[in-house]
């Protein structure tokens, strides 16, 4: 493989992070319809079953570049400020700021790209129309419901997935000895990302709700909802396909991250 020379570590992260991103979404999107279908209030059979899996991929195609892009060049540029600026402390509190702080960044282009994603998704509606429906009867600020609701689910889906991450390949890396290979931090990313889906499915639930609706409403509400008109169980709808999702994405985001790296 041809190793290109590069002085901008920002730049690097920007193209293995977008490339990554574009890779996976493409890859895993058919689960990522599953997923939200079987998490909407109207069941999974009215919200369009198996049919159409790739339906609402053109947001993604656009979006899912910057989002991840963002997101990596703030994860990174965060540690290596951390150690430029010789901070004490536990990396994995470096870890989890830096993740944090990447999310809040990359949700600026996620949740427009997500609303709309979903909305297509469900319905027949095209990806234009439903664009145009959202500014013409929200505005701009349509584009952003659920931000907040979103944000807490990504944000702690990264606090538990980044640090997992980079302490499975450390460990990994004493056992034998060596740096590990991109398919190797792959599978430690995937392993973290299985634990996190798991825990913050039921704030994943919350926020598909969310965007779904027509009107307006909090997440208090929905939560409030979802327990008393559906049960507990109701909020870890579509926790098997998130986590398949999320453990092959994981596979592949990481393992092209890494790859893309080595090039730069």
């Amino acid at each position: 493989m041809m190793v290109v020379e590069t002085s901008s570590p920002f730049l690097t992260s920007l193209v293995a992070g977008g490339t990554a991103g574009l890779v996976v979404d493409v890859t895993v999107y058919p689960l990522d319809t599953l997923k939200t279908r079987l998490q909407g209030k109207e069941g999974f059979r009215l919200l369009g079953g198996f049919n159409n899996l790739f339906k609402g991929i053109g947001p993604v195609v656009v979006g899912s570049v910057p989002h991840a892009a963002l997101f990596f060049c703030t994860y990174d540029s965060v540690k290596a400020l951390s150690e430029k600026m010789s901070l004490k402390g536990s990396d994995t509190l470096v870890h989890m700021g830096a993740a944090s702080l990447g999310e809040v960044v990359a949700c600026v282009v996620g949740v427009p790209v997500e609303v709309v994603k979903q909305r297509r998704q469900v319905s027949n509606m095209s990806s234009g129309k439903i664009v145009q429906r959202i500014w013409n009867g929200e505005g701009g600020r349509g584009f952003y419901r659920g931000y907040l609701s979103t944000l807490s689910r990504e944000v702690p889906f990264s606090l538990i997935q980044m640090p997992l991450w980079e302490l499975f390949k450390e460990e990994w890396s004493r056992v034998v000895e060596r740096n590990l290979r991109s398919e190797e931090s792959a599978v430690c990313g995937s392993m973290g990302g299985v634990v996190a889906a798991v825990i913050t499915n039921p704030l994943d639930v919350v926020k598909t709700r969310i965007m779904l609706a027509e009107g307006e409403m909090g997440p208090r509400q929905v939560l409030r909802n979802i327990c008393q008109e559906e049960g507990l169980g109701s909020l870890f709808a579509g926790v098997v396909p998130r986590t398949v999702w999320i453990a092959v994405g994981g596979l592949i985001f990481f393992g092209v991250y890494e790859e893309v790296k080595l090039v730069f």
